[in-house]
């Protein structure tokens, strides 16, 4: 069985039990046997520095004389921890963790101690587990918002909004010149021309195909139940249709400069200030070595060339 509790600096009490039947049966005479065990989450005296809360666990049945109980936390990222292990607070909660009897008391809680708290009994044979699920309240901070200066007509537009530090995340409200924008445009009157879709979880405003008439001062703002709601600086978005006559001008000019360039290197090569073909190539070198007048003779043979004087 599941609750849910929430604990802030706030001076709004509130008080939750849960309780849960544990039940065994056995196989051979069909008797049924019960233990209750029952939990309280009750938040403390109003804190206006630091934000606490008791977790009581009381629990009645066959248990045994000396019963165990544990103390487990799971986060909303999934990862879990033991928070009272054999009857002592375990490391990560030492400063700000007290045990009396079967209880918790929990100080200088934050947004990251939101999650699940198992409240563990086991003795004589016997198991018993309570889930709470604990949310600290705190509230929004000034959000980020990223709204575009300038787009052009019939392109995608999207304007973000987020804020990580409200526990629980915080709802996005968009706003343009200073007038809140509907989740529908087209069932409100004045709006019916607009198109647009919005995300209040994610803080998205998005248009598919924006118009000139969406130019306009947006901002946005960011709210939950833990406090007042904060919103970003107002940005002005202007809308401008393609610049066709900037783009003419801009393939002119290009045009321009390549004609330029190729009448500068005619006139440098027609000057000769370009070297031509014939000079550049290097000119090959040419080594003549005579043929021997002894390379048509045959091993062993003399013939007499000269004449020789006695």
């Amino acid at each position: 069985m599941f609750t849910s509790a929430c604990l802030c600096c706030f001076c709004v009490t509130f008080h939750c039990v849960l309780s849960i039947f544990i039940k065994k049966m056995s196989t051979f005479d069909l008797t049924e046997k019960q233990s209750y065990l029952q939990i309280q989450v009750k938040k403390p005296e109003p804190v206006f520095v630091v934000s606490g809360a008791d977790l009581k666990c009381s629990y009645s049945g066959d248990f045994g004389a000396n019963p165990r109980v544990e103390w487990k936390f799971k986060n909303v990222k999934g990862s879990q921890a033991y928070v009272v292990f054999d009857g002592k607070p375990t490391e990560p909660y030492r400063d700000r963790a007290v045990v009396y009897g079967s209880n918790l008391r929990l100080s200088k809680m934050t947004a990251k101690d939101n999650g699940v708290y198992d409240c563990e009994v086991s003795g004589n044979g016997q198991f018993g587990e309570v889930r709470v699920t604990v949310t600290v309240l705190v509230p929004p901070a000034v959000p980020v918002c990223r709204i575009p200066s300038s787009v052009t007509t019939g392109r995608l537009a999207t304007l973000t909004c987020r804020d990580n530090v409200g526990s629980p995340s915080p709802k996005y409200k968009w706003y343009r010149n200073d007038v809140p924008l509907p989740m529908d445009p087209h069932k409100i009157s004045g709006f019916q021309n607009f198109s647009y879709s919005l995300n209040p979880d994610k803080g998205e405003l998005m248009f598919s195909k924006i118009t000139k008439m969406d130019s306009g001062d947006y901002y946005c703002e960011a709210f939950n139940d833990a406090g007042p709601p904060q919103r970003c600086r107002s940005m002005k978005m202007d809308v401008r249709d393609v610049n066709t006559g900037g783009i003419v001008a801009g393939v002119i000019v290009a045009l321009l400069l390549l004609a330029l360039l190729g009448f500068g290197i005619w006139y440098a090569n027609k000057k000769g200030y370009l070297p031509r073909k014939s000079e550049s190539k290097p000119k090959p070198n040419v080594v003549y070595q005579p043929q021997s007048s002894y390379a048509e003779e045959e091993d062993g043979d003399f013939k007499q060339k000269s004449s020789f004087l006695v």
